[in-house]
């Protein structure tokens, strides 16, 4: 080999080596998340009822399983072309992870057990920060500061205050008319 062809020979080889490392590192997150959302899965759909609901998003997991399983060939089928010598640029398998994974997500997102199971979330996360809320007021309350209901009060107190002084006003106003009279 001459030494124009080593230091070639050298860049295809550290290429390749970097091109494998980042495909197994893109494999390797994707098997995690694969894993994720099955375990993910089979929690909401274990703790649902509804037969119907079950149905529904066992079809949605695999609706995505076989996104996933679609991206894992044209990967492959990609490396191959790679290594048969076509040029093919490395953003190209990254977007195939990230468009996968949007598909996969609105696979799983559109059934009703994912509504069901965010519509829980949702109301869990609403009652611990009203849970919350009340805690930091009665702790403002024992400290002596003012808490946002308190203001309020004041607010409305205020408001009604207005509405008084401005009664009081047209009636002088009548009067004071009434005695120019």
């Amino acid at each position: 080999m001459s030494d124009s062809e080593q230091p070639q020979a050298q860049n295809w080889n550290a290429f390749v080596e970097q091109w494998n490392e980042q495909f197994l590192d893109a494999l390797e997150d994707n098997m995690e998340a694969q894993a994720q959302f099955v375990e993910s899965w089979s929690e909401t759909v274990g703790e649902m009822s509804d037969e119907e609901e079950i149905s529904d998003g066992v079809e949605g997991y695999a609706k995505a399983y076989e996104t996933w399983m679609g991206a894992s060939k044209q990967m492959v089928d990609r490396m191959n072309d790679q290594l048969e010598g076509e040029d093919v640029e490395l953003e190209e398998f990254r977007d195939v992870w990230l468009n996968t994974a949007n598909e996969a997500f609105k696979d799983v997102m559109s059934t009703t057990a994912f509504a069901r199971m965010t519509g829980e979330t949702v109301g869990d996360v609403l009652e611990l920060q009203q849970q919350a809320d009340e805690a930091s007021e009665e702790t403002l309350r024992t400290l002596g500061f003012a808490t946002e209901s308190g203001v309020l009060e004041v607010g409305d107190r205020l408001v009604e205050l207005e509405r008084r002084q401005h009664a009081v006003e047209r009636k002088l106003d009548r009067v004071l008319e009434h005695l120019e009279e």
